[in-house]
């Protein structure tokens, strides 16, 4: 099993959940985070000064069995994708063990 968090676009976040649906990843936690990004530059507005290096973005976080990994990974890529700069990031990492508390089901079976 594997764990696929993305940190991706609010404004994309409609369009990976669609996407995500589509090839049947029908569970995944998600939340806004605020993150630092490579601009120094603030903007002003009505004599305010606004910070951009402060980035608001959300967070994706799924698992899924192996055998689902790349089509997950590539459903993120092609939704989230604008061609800009700050588009996102995914990474990948393995899961151990997975527990389903209510059937107490482990492994796949607790994903699926």
């Amino acid at each position: 099993m594997k764990k696929i968090e993305a940190v991706i676009r609010k404004s994309k976040f409609e369009d990976v959940k669609v996407a995500l649906h589509q090839i049947g990843v029908n569970f995944f936690s998600y939340w806004d985070v605020t993150g630092v990004g490579n601009e120094k530059e603030g903007h002003v507005y009505r004599g305010v000064s606004y910070s951009t290096s402060d980035i608001q973005r959300r967070h994706l976080s799924i698992v899924v069995s192996d055998p689902f990994l790349d089509r997950t990974v590539e459903a993120i890529l092609q939704s989230a994708y604008t061609g800009m700069v700050g588009d996102g990031k995914i990474f990948v990492s393995d899961v151990i063990e997975t527990y389903r508390i209510r059937t107490k089901e482990s492994g796949t079976d607790a994903v699926n």
